[in-house]
């Protein structure tokens, strides 16, 4: 039986939430703000590992249109939420936490991170304000909208504090948030990604350092995300309990982290790897060998070798599948149809896993015959209709002021 989905408005997000906004609270919003989300190109559950990872930001975003207020509420409104009435003044400052869960708890977790670890933050300072979010970025998909949505609102809590963003501290405040307010233990990929995404590159970054190299994306090569139409939900995934099992295999091999591995000879890994069990093997096994293809994925696209990128990608795609474990039966059918179309270089599942998206990287020219095909292939193996389209390598977060504060 076909799924079918609601249908999400991901058209021309600014416009429509300045349209929303002059709809419910009249006039013109002060500022907007939007920041990206982001497609993994390979690196995948390395960046938790302090291992590499290759995202590029995309033409997919979360936008704001807000209005300052001279107080701590935020009333807000989007499309795919409830309306947000919130009082920010158990977030901002070190107080009990009210209960929160949604968005509501993303925004006010966000106020919380811009005014406990902003060092230039002053107590008294209002963070209140009204307005309207818009999405281009379909939820749920693989794509960091929760990342987007998190760096998107640390920049206009900064903006109406008076303080100077800074992205890779905002990428940071972000993924506390995520770690140890929402209780998933990402790595910081996507949030670095979102905010310091460059158009026509995508980031070459070493999670053990947050060092970010951006690499140019060659023009004859088409990003294509493929949106199998599954969804997950990351906290009631398996995505935490991957973590864990690297953290076991990293003390199990007498290291902090896997990355650590990279130092070791052969020899000495095949060691140390003789101590875990064959589920721990697996896990070691793939971020070790992630990393390895990350690195050569970088010199691939410098050096224009299509037929390297495309061994990469199936390699990476076969290592999620068995090794880590993290694919679906959508995921792996929709590779599978990509692999066969016209005009691919190579596929593999992107993001987290367990249901979302694939990416392929398909020749320029023949961007519309293979998204074609490929729709057609997922759809008679699944019974299930696949929305298909190219991203671009995009900015990271940025604001338009329209009326100063």
């Amino acid at each position: 039986m076909k799924v079918d989905r609601p249908q999400e408005d991901l058209s021309d997000p600014e416009g429509r939430a300045i349209r929303a906004f002059h709809d419910r609270f009249g006039g013109q919003p002060d500022v907007v703000v939007q920041a990206p989300g982001r497609v993994n190109l390979i690196g995948e559950h390395t960046d938790y590992n302090a291992g590499l990872v290759l995202p590029m930001a995309i033409d997919r975003r979360i936008v704001i249109a807000a209005r300052a207020t001279d107080d701590d509420q935020v009333k807000a409104t989007s499309g795919g939420h409830d309306d947000l009435d919130l009082d920010l003044r158990g977030f901002v400052g070190r107080g009990r936490r009210p209960a929160a869960s949604g968005w509501e708890l993303y925004v006010g977790s966000a106020a919380s991170g811009v005014s406990n670890h902003h060092p230039s933050f002053r107590q008294e300072t209002s963070l209140g304000w009204e307005g309207v979010v818009a999405s281009s970025i379909p939820t749920g998909a693989s794509l960091s909208s929760s990342a987007a949505l998190l760096v998107a609102t640390d920049r206009l809590f900064a903006h109406i504090a008076g303080l100077q963003w800074e992205p890779v501290a905002a990428a940071k405040r972000a993924q506390r948030v995520e770690n140890d307010i929402v209780g998933v233990k990402t790595g910081i990929m996507d949030q670095l990604a979102s905010a310091c995404g460059r158009a026509g590159h995508a980031l070459s970054i070493d999670c053990a350092d947050n060092s970010i190299t951006y690499v140019p994306m060659p023009s004859n090569i088409a990003v294509i995300v493929l949106d199998t139409g599954t969804r997950r939900e990351l906290t009631s995934s398996d995505y935490n309990l991957r973590g864990q099992e690297c953290q076991a295999a990293a003390a199990a091999c007498g290291v902090a982290v896997l990355r650590q591995l990279d130092d070791f000879s052969p020899d000495e890994i095949e060691s140390v790897t003789a101590r875990l069990d064959d589920t721990l093997q697996r896990r070691l096994r793939h971020v070790i060998s992630e990393n390895h293809r990350t690195r050569l994925m970088v010199a691939a696209l410098e050096m224009g070798d299509t037929t390297r990128v495309g061994s990469l990608l199936s390699e990476s795609h076969a290592s999620l599948r068995d090794d880590f474990e993290v694919s679906s039966r959508a995921l792996n059918a929709i590779v599978e149809a990509a692999e066969s179309a016209p005009g691919i270089i190579g596929a593999r599942m992107t993001g987290a896993g367990f249901g979302g998206c694939a990416l392929a990287l398909v020749h320029q020219q023949q961007v519309q015959e293979f998204m074609d095909t490929t729709v057609e292939a997922y759809e008679l193996a699944t019974n299930n209709l696949a929305s298909v389209y190219e991203c671009r390598a995009a900015d990271g977060a940025g604001i338009r002021i329209l009326n100063q504060l």
